[in-house]
């Protein structure tokens, strides 16, 4: 006799019929037809863009970055224009998600040294990571859903749950090899504060982009042994944080099967 009537317990004594999984609190928070249209004007806008970016400036420099030779080359001959070209590009690599960061990084350091490197490369990833999370909590998963299925929304299960999700989203911007691009889209559908979120992308990113710059310094050195060394420190601390990202996620999983077999049992 544990299952109680809800209707009851609200005091309704005329319950009307509810289409299955369907609530009047669900009905209201559905969008208007005109809020729908901005949301899908808003998001055309940004592929607009980001499609126009992507042409005139992504593609050119994505090409360079193979190259750090090409990449410091072309920068320089921008002049001024260059340190901000760079910044830019790394911005939209943060948008794109499919392009892999850790060439910038490295560039970052070959062209303009570690410490400084890490600090631009940082700076714009914190731009990139912020613009993100606002278009995210603007739009919604339908922003999200041009980058990312359900599936991968729905995989990242700590930010779903409601404790210490900040400190586990520091924890894995701090070490290398986790899923960056997919948590900064996914974590501006949570209730993350916008200020706790620049404090986790600018200081937790920090580490893992220096000693992704310290090895384009040793590049640009020439000192071939310390750049292989840097990078098979970062491809260690890279499977450690791709195993304990899966295994937080694995355990929310585990949890949730063992919560619903409890309530299953009851």
């Amino acid at each position: 006799m544990k299952t109680i009537n809800q209707k009851q317990f609200a005091g309704d004594s005329h319950p009307k019929a509810q289409p299955s999984g369907e609530s009047p609190a669900h009905k209201k928070e559905e969008p208007s037809p005109k809020s729908r249209a901005k949301g899908i004007l808003f998001i055309v806008i940004v592929i607009g863009i980001m499609a126009v970016l992507m042409a005139a400036v992504a593609k050119p420099l994505l090409a360079a970055s193979q190259d750090p030779k090409a990449l410091e080359a072309y920068l320089e001959s921008q002049g001024a224009w260059g340190v901000w070209i760079y910044m830019g590009m790394v911005i939209l690599q943060i948008f794109a998600a499919i392009v892999p960061g850790g060439p910038f990084e490295i560039a970052g350091g070959y062209l303009y040294g570690a410490f400084r490197g890490a600090l631009l490369c940082d700076a714009a990833m914190t731009i990139g990571s912020v613009l993100v999370f606002l278009f995210s909590r603007k739009a919604g998963r339908k922003f999200v859903h041009l980058f990312f299925s359900e599936e991968q929304i729905r995989s990242v299960r700590f930010l779903h749950a409601s404790g210490k999700k900040e400190f586990f989203l520091f924890l894995f911007f701090l070490i290398p090899g986790t899923p960056k691009d997919l948590m900064s889209y996914v974590v501006g559908l949570t209730d993350v504060s916008l200020g706790t979120w620049i404090f986790i992308t600018a200081v937790g990113r920090f580490p893992a982009i220096y000693l992704s710059t310290l090895s384009g310094t040793a590049l640009e050195n020439r000192n071939y042994g310390t750049f292989i060394l840097i990078l098979v420190l970062i491809g260690l601390l890279s499977l450690a944080g791709i195993w304990a990202y899966r295994k937080k996620n694995s355990k929310k999983e585990d949890d949730a099967a063992d919560d619903s077999n409890s309530n299953t049992a009851d």
